[in-house]
């Protein structure tokens, strides 16, 4: 007559019932398999929503990089056009007066161009996000239905 190991010591006392493995997984509802051809074509969706949402935050920087050289390019313009007209100025005051105006015509133009700047990239993360939200949305509902059809 074989014994069966004990795990209360060396009494005996407190022994388990042996530990059945079968019977714990048969009781255990697992989910059935998922369609691996629709998860894959779900996982391909997801990667092409991500590479377009790339592509338009990239193509977003890009315009901002442009305009902001552009703008650059231009306030040098400006500078080399101002200090041309403060040469050709009369008198201190008249200097003093169109200086005065030349800084503000500068600073109401860098505050347009931050604006125009701050507009180019909440566009570009405006889309960006509404293409992975758009995509989001598609892949709970593509995975709301493989549960339901696993169900019926």
């Amino acid at each position: 007559m074989a014994q069966q190991p004990s795990s209360g010591g060396p009494s005996g006392a407190g022994q388990r019932p042996e530990f059945d493995m079968t019977r714990l997984l048969s009781e255990m509802k697992l989910p059935a398999v998922p369609d691996v051809q629709a998860l894959g074509e779900a996982s391909r969706r997801n990667l092409e929503a991500l590479t377009a949402a790339n592509r338009v935050a990239l193509e977003g920087a890009q315009a901002v990089a442009r305009r902001h050289m552009e703008i650059m390019q231009q306030a040098m313009t400006d500078m080399s056009d101002s200090m041309k007209t403060l040469t050709t100025a009369d008198t201190p005051q008249a200097k003093a007066a169109k200086q005065a105006e030349l800084v503000k015509q500068g600073y109401q133009r860098a505050v347009t161009n931050m604006q125009e700047l701050s507009d180019l990239i909440q566009r570009s993360n405006t889309e960006a996000l509404s293409l992975l939200n758009r995509r989001f949305a598609e892949a709970m509902d593509e995975l709301k239905s493989m549960a339901e059809k696993k169900h019926t």
